[in-house]
């Protein structure tokens, strides 16, 4: 019993080590932070908004519904009329869609390669799910707009 109660009595860590606990602790943050699985998404969203895309909160029901009709954090577009709208969907991140024309998109393109492949694949993906409503992304329907805490632009264009 005594023995147990002595035990206490011993620092965890010598005196020579106790001063560098702190900045042992701080590099340990520094090390965890630098591993952080969402560096890459923010990387990307950083490109996208330097490019020209604008991002659109998926801050409705019917949004966020569309939002995951959308593959995640991958790069696809959908028909507006005859105009191709290129859609990036931020489901993790941001929640939200990132929207641009095709000079945005070639403005992405000069800083990522984008392979046959890759068009091939938005291509077919389109075609997979052809029931998007662009309704739900007009401004008209803006939580914030129809409150009155924000006014609407006077026609969206991409």
């Amino acid at each position: 019993m005594t023995r147990q109660i002595n035990a206490h009595a011993l620092p965890l860590f010598s005196a020579g080590i106790r001063h560098w606990r702190p900045l042992l602790s701080s590099a340990a943050l520094v090390l965890l932070s630098a591993c952080s699985p969402y560096r890459p998404i923010l990387h990307e969203e950083d490109t996208l908004a330097r490019s020209g895309f604008v991002a659109h909160p998926a801050d409705t029901t019917a949004r966020w519904q569309m939002m995951n009709l959308l593959p995640a954090n991958t790069m696809t577009y959908r028909m507006q009329g005859n105009i191709p709208v290129l859609l990036y969907a931020d489901p993790t991140a941001c929640g939200c869609v990132y929207m641009g024309n095709i000079s945005a998109y070639h403005a992405y393109q000069s800083g990522h390669h984008v392979s046959a492949n890759e068009e091939h694949r938005m291509t077919a993906e389109i075609n997979q799910h052809p029931g998007w409503d662009w309704s739900v992304w007009n401004w008209r329907a803006d939580p914030d707009v129809v409150s009155g805490l924000r006014p609407g632009p006077v026609q969206v264009q991409y």
